[in-house]
């Protein structure tokens, strides 16, 4: 099974929101956070049809190798929130706590930044 190829880099949690002004004070996705969604969803989506893979219903195993741009400190775990969320909109499984994520590795690919990722169906 061929990996799910995200490219660029997710947003960390410290980056991906802004409070909305008004009676209720809400967080939003900014933009740029929401465009990186809407595209890692619509990957995952056709990923999942290529490869034909059902939506779990069960644990999955998210394999992720990260593929950073450049040498600035970063903390992949910061950005677990975000891709998983959009992994589950991405039908990858039915709810991003049967997801069990495992960092393998982290580099620097300046030319080709991205997230590679393997799913495996847990037990």
């Amino acid at each position: 099974m061929d990996r799910l190829i995200i490219p660029g880099t997710a947003p960390s949690v410290n980056h991906m929101y802004q409070n909305t002004r008004g009676k209720r004070r809400m967080k939003i996705l900014k933009p740029k956070a929401q465009a990186w969604y809407d595209e890692t969803t619509l990957l995952a989506n056709l990923w999942r049809t290529k490869n034909k893979w059902p939506t779990a219903n069960g644990k999955v195993i998210v394999r992720l190798w990260y593929f950073f741009p450049d040498a600035r400190r970063r903390d992949t775990h910061n950005t677990l929130k975000a891709l998983l969320d959009a992994l589950e909109n991405g039908l990858i499984y039915e709810d991003d706590k049967l997801a069990l994520p495992r960092i393998m590795d982290y580099e620097i690919d300046r030319k080709n930044p991205r997230i590679e990722i393997e799913f495996e169906v847990a037990g």
